[in-house]
């Protein structure tokens, strides 16, 4: 995934992904290439981030750099590439553009979830008796991915392909004010989509809805080409009618024939098919990147401030109190690591952690979805966290003006041993007794508090006398060596019910509360 898209998806930030078979195999160059980057350059231009997917030397590339582009443009002997074709183009090492088929695939397991292109494939002319149906159809029906496009390549049967979309439970809506279903070049095909949607609000909250259902099928936005650019109708018809022929007469089948008859029809018509092919991939992208960002806005509102309150569900919810860290892991790649200031060769990785915020991950991936209660700053990590946090209940989080989210830096040797860890951490201090008591209620009613070694002394204190007050279970995590023993400077480990400490977390809570050591076991100066 190219940088600028993987920062993108990391902030929550609107992307959309675009094919790069109508690179490879829809235009010659250098139109292909100019056409490439006029789309990019308009969905940057609407405020979101392009992701061209291609396929290069063996490897799926989502987001490509220039020369990328340019490779595939201007290479002669890349490959059309469907699902069917990714185990053998990946294992050979080839290069190739990925069709709508094979791009939702990529952009499903990259997390992006609006895809733009000019036309889907569908069921041929004849397909009743040839059985060719592009796999773009059975994807639609197995891959969570909005596909916004000028409807169906106008060379298919668009009948026969809407029918089929039913048959794979995609639904389809028309973008503007009519429900008439777009045929590629021309606005009109004669059929009817089963619903509409009028701007790209509305199409967000059908995508979104889709998603939220998880029906693991995708949704077709069928947008139709500008009136003023749009091909007539009877002068395509006639064109593919005469371009048919020709495929026939000539043998062409199978993944070979949409190429062919799309050039075919360029020629017939004294270039006013490719024209309109621009103009209606240009407005798609236009189109598509505008529901991608009103989609984006409407998924940050649901995260931000319409996530269900205990009240609004109907058992109370376990509580976890505690941490939530940006990790940052460098791992050397060579044996020995340089101290005296040269720079060491290795790999960084960001992750989102914090002994809370894990154990509220993990409880709400079960179905429990607790209240988290925990503390962020107002900067440039609390809306990456948010984003990958959006499965969770974030609702009571503290985003603090003027404070640092909590990150933790760590340096790996290449054996995988820690050399040396650099934390800044003391936005936890304001996970206060003051802060957690205006949820008393909650924690009150809670069927589990989850705490972790992370918040203040008086805070768990707080927590361990409601407990003993109300009968509460509480799970004590207690974080690292320095920190495990604060329930058990006083009484307050009493009420808890329990504890998971490693064997260094163990030996300091045995320490400070004077017990003998077992036998067999020392402690570590």
């Amino acid at each position: 995934i190219h940088p600028s898209v993987q920062e993108a998806l990391m902030e929550g930030r609107p992307v959309v992904a675009l094919e790069s078979t109508i690179i490879t195999h829809g235009m010659t160059y250098p139109q292909n290439l100019s056409m490439a980057r006029e789309v990019e350059e308009i969905i940057t231009t609407n405020g979101a981030v392009p992701a061209t997917v291609g396929i290069l030397r063996g490897r799926i590339h989502v987001g490509l750099t220039d020369e990328e582009l340019e490779f595939l443009a201007s290479s002669k002997n890349v490959v059309k590439v469907s699902r069917r074709d990714l185990p053998f183009i990946l294992s050979q090492g080839l290069s190739g553009g990925t069709t709508v088929s094979g791009t939702m695939i990529a952009a499903h397991k990259a997390g992006i979830p609006v895809f733009v292109t000019g036309g889907i494939g569908g069921v041929h002319r004849g397909g009743e008796n040839t059985l060719d149906v592009s796999a773009d159809l059975t994807e639609l029906g197995r891959t969570p991915v909005a596909v916004v496009s000028a409807g169906v390549k106008s060379i298919l049967d668009i009948g026969r392909t809407l029918e089929y979309l039913e048959t794979q439970g995609v639904c389809v809506a028309a973008f503007g004010e009519s429900r008439e279903f777009p045929a590629f070049f021309s606005r009109q095909s004669g059929f009817q989509a089963p619903y509409h949607v009028r701007d790209e609000e509305e199409a967000a909250e059908l995508i979104a809805s889709a998603l939220g259902l998880g029906l693991s099928s995708g949704v077709l936005i069928a947008v139709p080409c500008p009136q003023e650019r749009a091909a007539s109708g009877q002068v395509i018809e006639e064109a593919i009618q005469q371009a048919l022929s020709e495929a026939r007469s000539k043998g062409i089948t199978g993944k070979e024939l949409t190429p062919f008859m799309l050039q075919k029809i360029n020629e017939l018509t004294d270039g006013k098919s490719l024209d309109s092919n621009l103009a209606l991939i240009q407005n798609n992208a236009r189109v598509g990147s505008c529901i991608a960002v009103a989609l984006s806005k409407l998924q940050k509102a649901r995260r931000m401030g319409n996530l269900p309150r205990r009240e609004d569900t109907t058992s109370p919810q376990p509580v976890v109190i505690g941490g939530i860290n940006v990790d940052f892991i460098a791992k050397a790649q060579n044996p020995v690591i340089l101290d005296s200031g040269q720079t060491n060769a290795g790999r960084v990785r960001r992750t989102f952690g914090g002994v809370g915020r894990n154990l509220a991950d993990c409880l709400s991936r079960l179905g429990q979805t607790p209240l988290f209660l925990s503390a962020v700053g107002k900067d440039e990590h609390s809306e990456s966290i948010l984003h990958y946090c959006h499965h969770m209940d974030m609702s009571a989080v503290l985003q603090l003006e003027g404070k640092s989210t909590a990150t933790y830096c760590a340096v790996i040797t290449s054996a995988g041993e820690l050399s040396v860890g650099l934390g800044d951490m003391d936005i936890h201090h304001q996970i206060t007794e003051q802060y957690v008591s205006q949820f008393k209620e909650n924690l009150c009613q809670a069927p589990l508090v989850c705490i972790d070694g992370n918040v203040p002394l008086s805070t768990i204190q707080y927590v361990c006398q409601l407990a003993r007050e109300h009968q509460l279970a509480v799970c004590y995590e207690p974080t690292d060596e320095n920190k495990a023993s604060k329930p058990f400077l006083s009484d307050s480990w009493k009420a808890l019910t329990y504890i998971s400490p490693n064997l260094q977390e163990l030996r300091a809570i045995n320490r400070t509360l004077g017990n003998p050591l077992p036998a067999g076991i020392e402690y570590s100066e």
